[in-house]
């Protein structure tokens, strides 16, 4: 801590903060799209990071910290796009018929800022003094090494920009496929397991099979576990005896039923999750003050330790609180919540501060063990709405009338749409903050350019999921059509708060889950103690309640991206390699979704996907065998491609 101050370099700059702002529409816009289709997101802080170091050295005089101010803007895109996750809940349950532009950005906004803030704290105790791996952190400042080295990393950047476009190229143009109708986006069969059913699927997406090389093969394998649970277990047993048609009957049991025994699995692995970590963060937080008692005693700070100061953090965090409580005030007027108005605004005050500490600190330890874009914001979400149910119903007194069931479930999903903006945003800012102590950036002028992320991305959102809302809608949502986006943790937690709230929880099956969570954590644990391996629980949950169309993909992609990293290991830049295989996957997951929102513009044109199509429904079974013999050939030839540049990089 003691030592001179650094000299200061080029870094949180004009063009910088454009450029950031540029990836972030961009960026968040992919994202948003995705995060609807399949309940996942991906990180988009490395190719930020790509993109920026191929366009500012164009220009001349970038350093490492400038470009790090891109990425880390940048970066916000996967953190405000992750609000998608709870956002349409709104009108799955019927309260909202569409996007408001204002009230979404507000909340998106302000929820991000006060994600920041609160991580501002947390940065030595879970950045500086911790062994916490930081995955995509330390991934992120090694890319920006190398890229800012010397010619040898120049020709880096610019081969790692030609894979993104590759992979985009060959995302998109399968997505093209698909929108044509020459491709089946989904092939998926019913068969009879004993007196139920089970189901297997795929949905012929390139980028849910990047997704799985991303999120690797401990999480694919834990999720392909989930698959087997759920769709070959639990389902059978569940519709076992059932009359109906088949299909039918399967997923009415997998969307009733087996969905919230994986919403009870999430809830107790999220839980395990904060026990594991508990004493890691009081250790943690015991050495910040340490570290305050030292900068009292007249330490100098060194550039690179310069967090926003203490009563910016305060003054920006209380600020926030104003905007948030008229959003909230506003919120239940006109509504039989308008005459309990003083115990709305002190109920959400208090659970927006108490249960964001909690998720903000949950979701920052595990970014920082397992990587932003695997770290369970899905089970913290789950944990919130459910608290959030509880604590309106017993405001009432646990008895929640006809009238005020619709109002309650909406205010509930309002509360936990805040503290999931200050999750989401702390889950991502640690991993930034990582990057940049192993670069040498100023954490201030980062936590200001996340600051200016977040609002960039709160800008866009909203536009983005009132089309694709118009174009698709969402499963679940009343007038929801065929094609209607999954929004997977979305219509979650809409049904749990209707069950919580409405008197239908089935919590003989929440406590399955439950049951079926212990277990999980137990298996894990017994691994990682005998050195055998892990099995994620939340990633088992998450296999069990998602559909088995959209799991099976992901743990192809898994099996794909670990034959990738082997095949890599045996080059002569074995590194460099498996960054290459990286950026493909981000290039297909991009390309795949940048041609949904074109899809989504298309539709909001034409009114009817199928006429976007040039052949008709006797096509069907044709384009089925199509969209897989595509994927896989264009699967094949983009990384085809890309292992003969990482052997010639040799």
């Amino acid at each position: 801590m003691n030592g001179k101050a650094a000299i200061p370099l080029r870094e949180l700059t004009l063009r910088s903060i454009l450029l950031g702002g540029v990836l972030t529409f961009l960026f968040t816009a992919a994202n948003v799209y995705f995060g609807l289709r399949v309940g996942l997101t991906f990180s988009t802080a490395i190719p930020a990071a790509v993109i920026s170091m191929a366009l500012l050295r164009t220009l001349g005089g970038a350093t490492i910290v400038e470009n790090n101010i891109v990425q880390t803007i940048g970066s916000a895109a996967g953190a405000v796009a992750t609000m998608v996750f709870v956002l349409p809940g709104f009108v799955i349950v019927g309260w909202w018929s569409s996007i408001p532009y204002w009230e979404t950005m507000l909340v998106c906004a302000t929820g991000g800022v006060l994600g920041v803030m609160l991580s501002v704290p947390m940065r030595r105790a879970l950045v500086i003094d911790t062994d916490l791996p930081y995955p995509e952190g330390v991934a992120g400042a090694e890319i920006l090494r190398v890229g800012m080295g010397d010619a040898a990393g120049e020709r880096e950047n610019r081969a790692g920009l030609a894979t993104i476009l590759l992979g985009a190229i060959a995302g998109a143009g399968f997505g093209l496929l698909t929108m044509l109708r020459l491709a089946a986006g989904e092939v998926s069969r019913v068969f009879k397991i004993g007196a139920g059913y089970g189901t297997i699927g795929v949905t012929t997406s390139l980028g849910l099979v990047a997704i799985g090389h991303l999120i690797g093969l401990a999480t694919g394998m834990a999720m392909l576990a989930g698959l087997v649970l759920g769709k070959f277990i639990l389902l059978p047993m569940l519709s076992a005896g059932l009359p109906g048609v088949p299909e039918e009957v399967a997923a009415t049991v997998f969307s009733q039923q087996v969905r919230i025994v994986g919403a009870g699995a999430m809830a107790v692995a999220a839980l395990w999750a904060l026990v594991r970590i508990s004493g890691s963060i009081l250790g943690g937080l015991s050495g910040l003050v340490a570290t305050a008692r030292a900068r009292k005693a007249g330490e100098e700070i060194r550039q690179t330790e310069r967090d926003l100061p203490g009563n910016w953090v305060l003054g920006v965090g209380a600020a926030m609180f104003g905007p948030i409580l008229y959003l909230v005030w506003s919120f239940v007027q006109g509504g039989p919540l308008a005459d309990h108005a003083v115990a709305v605004l002190v109920l959400a005050l208090i659970f927006i501060v108490v249960v964001g500490i909690f998720t903000a600190v949950i979701t920052g330890y595990m970014a920082g063990l397992v990587g932003t874009s695997n770290s369970p914001v899905s089970g913290v979400g789950i944990l919130a709405i459910l608290i959030a149910s509880v604590l309106v119903g017993a405001m009432f007194g646990g008895s929640v009338t006809p009238d005020l069931r619709a109002p309650l479930i909406a205010f509930a999903l309002f509360l936990v749409s805040f503290v999931f903006g200050i999750a989401i945003v702390a889950n991502d800012n640690l991993q930034d903050l990582k990057t940049g102590q192993l670069v040498g950036s100023t954490p201030w002028k980062q936590q200001v350019a996340l600051i200016i992320g977040v609002i960039a991305g709160s800008l866009v959102l909203p536009p983005v999921l009132q089309l694709l809302a118009t174009s698709f809608g969402f499963a679940g949502a009343p007038g929801a059509g065929p094609n209607a986006l999954a929004a997977p943790q979305a219509s979650l937690f809409a049904t749990i708060a209707q069950g919580v709230l409405g008197g239908s929880m089935r919590w003989d099956l929440i406590w399955l889950g439950a049951a079926i969570g212990a277990v999980l954590i137990a298996l894990d644990e017994g691994l990682r103690k005998t050195g055998k391996g892990k099995l994620p629980p939340l990633a088992v949950a998450m296999g069990i309640y998602l559909p088995v169309t959209l799991v099976l993909p992901a743990v192809i992609g898994a099996v794909i991206g670990h034959a990738w990293n082997r095949m890599a290991a045996r080059t002569a830049r074995p590194e460099f390699a498996e960054r290459l295989g990286v950026l493909l996957a981000t290039g297909l997951v991009v390309g795949d979704s940048l041609l949904g929102l074109v899809f989504a513009g298309a539709v909001g044109v034409v009114g009817d996907p199928a006429r976007l199509g040039i052949v008709g429904d006797e096509f069907a079974a044709a384009s089925e065998w199509i969209g897989l013999a595509a994927m896989v050939a264009l699967l094949g030839w983009s990384y085809a491609r890309v292992r003969q540049r990482a052997i010639a990089a040799e």
